[in-house]
């Protein structure tokens, strides 16, 4: 296959012959994952008694991971049991997906309002969407299907109580009003709702789902938050009629937009305008967040002031460029050929010391790091299984082998927290006052909450 040869060669320029692990071959590549996986998972304590499943330790100050994570690493894992084949850990995915879905089915569970974005909830969506598009094992009948759930998800955030006209529309970051952040509208929020309606429209055929995620597209580049050069930033403030962009960059911004670009062009047959955005976003993420083709978090990595949140973006990063290539072959050799040499790189950070085997963060220095948790494993994770996109076939539709059943009325009746929007209060105006600062401090190295949506 195509990969491992490339990534045997980035790993020998790499020049890291003593690696603990290998990807020269597919079945190298396969154990290294089985191995990486079983390490990510010994973070996950919901399957001990007395705990609660499909959250990994949190939110702070209980642990450091916020709930929005444990759906990243179910919607991981599901993508390493495509990729390899490996079914070890099917129950516990399904265990934790289908605990977590809250009273409505909609992945709003009550115990986490206090941190529920538009952004989390998505996380959760995308891993279920992801589970019907790889053919993942249906849930009994008695219980939510991974298609009616991420239309549930879908249509929660298409909701007219999640929708207002300041900043000319888009999403807000959370979805409370009592939360801190409200006020804010960003890029991970906007992009995960243009992300599963793209998706969506290609696994139902469904306008609908089409619809949304152009209008979406359009709001995000008319407000700003994506700039001609498919730049992609943070987000801006509604007092400030979303005017007062924070330029921070984060590589799972263009990740998530990348993928949900690959699935409309495959939706359009191929357009020409979906075509010229995709390859815009291609550009732009390696040419951003791929120096010397390894995978680099420029908002925090140099003087490691990553958030735990961000500590995870290298891995969406990786695996959403390598799904997009399988439904839009134009930019394969461009993508896969930058993924090698950076899991290559990857790799190499992962130690096999006395105190456990454990991967780094740092992967431009080829060598651990001294940084360890859930976020780091599942970005290595997410690297190196994805070697094995070739291997796999594209994402399947109702039409091409997708048997999970969907609810287009999912959600409807969804409590929204109350969440119709209101003025600004004299609160509101503290609060932006307090978050300005915050941008500012963001200049100087330390974005803190300004992650965007995954950390409070």
């Amino acid at each position: 296959m195509v990969l491992p040869r490339l990534a045997a060669a980035a790993l020998a320029g790499a020049g890291v012959a003593n690696a603990v692990y290998s990807i020269a071959t597919n079945a190298d590549i396969k154990q290294t994952a089985a191995d990486i996986a079983w390490d990510l998972l010994q973070y996950y304590h919901g399957n001990e008694t007395g705990q609660t499943p499909g959250i990994l330790p949190g939110p702070p100050p209980a642990g450091d991971y916020y709930w929005w994570e444990g759906g990243a690493m179910w919607g991981t894992l599901i993508d390493y049991w495509k990729l390899t084949g490996d079914d070890s850990y099917n129950d516990l995915i399904m265990q934790a997906m289908l605990w977590q879905v809250g009273p409505n089915k909609d992945y709003m569970p009550p115990n986490y309002t206090a941190s529920l974005g538009n952004d989390d909830q998505g996380f959760w969506g995308m891993a279920a969407i992801s589970a019907a598009e790889n053919g993942f094992p249906n849930p009994p009948s008695d219980q939510p299907q991974w298609l009616a759930l991420a239309q549930a998800v879908f249509n929660t955030m298409a909701n007219p109580d999640r929708h207002d006209n300041t900043c000319g529309g888009g999403l807000r970051w959370q979805i409370p009003v009592v939360n801190n952040g409200y006020n804010y509208k960003n890029s991970i929020a906007n992009g995960v709702f243009f992300n599963i309606g793209a998706r969506l429209a290609r696994y139902t055929g469904n306008t609908t789902y089409a619809d949304w995620a152009e209008k979406t597209w359009s709001w995000v580049r008319g407000v700003g938050l994506m700039d001609d050069n498919y730049n992609i930033y943070d987000g801006g403030h509604v007092e400030y009629n979303c005017t007062d962009i924070n330029k921070a960059q984060f590589s799972y911004n263009n990740a998530v937009y990348l993928l949900g670009a690959a699935h409309m062009y495959n939706y359009t047959n191929g357009s020409d305008v979906w075509r010229g955005r995709l390859e815009g976003l291609v550009n732009a993420t390696i040419n951003t967040f791929f120096p010397d083709n390894v995978a680099y978090e420029i908002a925090c990595e140099e003087h490691m002031s990553c958030t735990t949140d961000m500590l995870s973006f290298k891995g969406y990063l990786h695996r959403w460029m390598a799904q997009a290539t399988t439904i839009a072959p134009f930019i394969k050799e461009q993508v896969l050929t930058v993924l090698s040499t950076s899991t290559a790189a990857a790799v190499a950070t992962c130690t096999g010391e006395s105190n456990g085997r454990t991967c780094g963060f740092k992967w431009s220095t080829k060598t651990y790091d001294g940084s360890h948790g859930a976020g780091q494993q599942m970005n290595v994770l997410g690297a190196v299984s994805s070697l094995l996109i070739d291997t796999v076939p594209p994402p399947y539709t109702n039409n091409t082998g997708g048997t999970s059943k969907g609810d287009y009325n999912a959600g409807t009746h969804s409590d929204t927290f109350n969440s119709k929007p209101s003025p600004p209060t004299a609160g509101d105006k503290a609060g932006a006052s307090i978050l300005t600062i915050l941008i500012l401090v963001s200049a100087m190295g330390t974005f803190g909450w300004m992650s965007t949506g995954v950390s409070e």
